[in-house]
This record gives C-alpha cells, sequence and structure tokens, in this order.
C-alpha cells in the first residue's frame, strides 16, 4: 500500500475518489494533463493496493475509494508507534540512569 500511495498522481486520485461517489476515468481525467490511459494505468495500482474498487457500467468503468484499508493500516502504525515510544522510553530511563 505504501508503495502504490508514494506517488503523487496516485495520492491525487485518490483525494478525488475520496471525497464523492465512484467516477469514471474519463471525469478524473478532466482538468488533468495526463491521458486516461495513464489514469487507467495508476488506478489499477490503486486497486491492487484495494484501495479503489472498479465497478463496470456499461462500456465504463466507474472507481470508489475503499476506505476499510486504511483502517488496517492505522492499526498498524498505532501498534508500531507504541512500540517504539515504548523503546525510546527505555532508552531515556537508561541515560538518564547514567
Amino acid at each position: 500500500m505504501f508503495a502504490a500511495l508514494g506517488d503523487e498522481t496516485r495520492l491525487s486520485l485518490l483525494g478525488h475518489l475520496s471525497g464523492g461517489p465512484p467516477q469514471s476515468i474519463s471525469r478524473l481525467a478532466e482538468g488533468s494533463q495526463l491521458t486516461r490511459q495513464a489514469i487507467t494505468k495508476h488506478l489499477r495500482v490503486l486497486e491492487g493496493a484495494g484501495v479503489v474498487q472498479s465497478v463496470r457500467v456499461g462500456r465504463e468503468s466507474l472507481f470508489a475509494f475503499k476506505p476499510e484499508p486504511f483502517k488496517e493500516l492505522q492499526s498498524y502504525l498505532k501498534r508500531v508507534s507504541g512500540q517504539w515510544d515504548d523503546a525510546l522510553a527505555r532508552l531515556r530511563s537508561l541515560v538518564e540512569d547514567q
């Protein structure tokens, strides 16, 4: 997921999708300098990471934001943060005791 979100274009696309209803590639391409093919490529990477979902409607694919993976990621980062806090507290205690 971090690799998928590490790209500025994909992060921007995700921002557009997270604020509203599912959108087509054509809609996401409006006002962008990217081609529809480039946007499709980025959306497929995001879909592979599990943060967007595509649904076929007629001849178009609509892409929607999926918040669930971010909740899992938030939980993981909270756990890692707690581990670092504990490690730093032990280090501080060791340094201050000398």
